[in-house]
């Protein structure tokens, strides 16, 4: 079974940044892809960024320029680094695997095709 652990997030003011980890054990990044999710007070789970087993990165358009995913393979880690956070980026974070790794040299932020999760970690953006 993949195990993930979370690391990062916090209290951080608007304008500021973040760097989220997201170490996996279980299984290597080469075969599987990563995604980062959010959820934010009162709303649904929402997929955000992802990672190809072969190391194809996407963020979703509106988030592009901000937030930037990557990996050390030699870790086994994925970290999303956050820019210019504003108080709408205020969630909850997930990474979780899609053991499929990738579809068509792409990945997916469909919930149903991550099947472990790691424990989430509070970004909180306020002044």
């Amino acid at each position: 079974q993949v195990h993930l652990v979370q690391s990062g997030g916090g209290l951080v003011q608007p304008g500021g940044s973040l760097k989220l980890s997201c170490t996996v054990s279980g299984d290597t990044l080469d075969q599987l892809a990563i995604a980062w999710f959010r959820q934010g007070p009162g709303k649904e789970r929402d997929g955000i960024s992802c990672i190809t087993m072969g190391g194809a990165p996407y963020v979703v358009d509106s988030l592009k320029g901000r937030f930037t995913i990557s990996r050390d393979t030699v870790k086994n880690e994925v970290y999303l680094q956050m820019n210019n956070l504003e108080p709408e980026d205020t969630a909850v974070y997930y990474c979780a695997s899609d053991p499929r790794g990738s579809y068509g040299g792409k990945c997916r932020l469909v919930l149903r095709d991550h099947e472990d999760w790691g424990q989430g970690t509070q970004v909180t953006v306020s002044s």
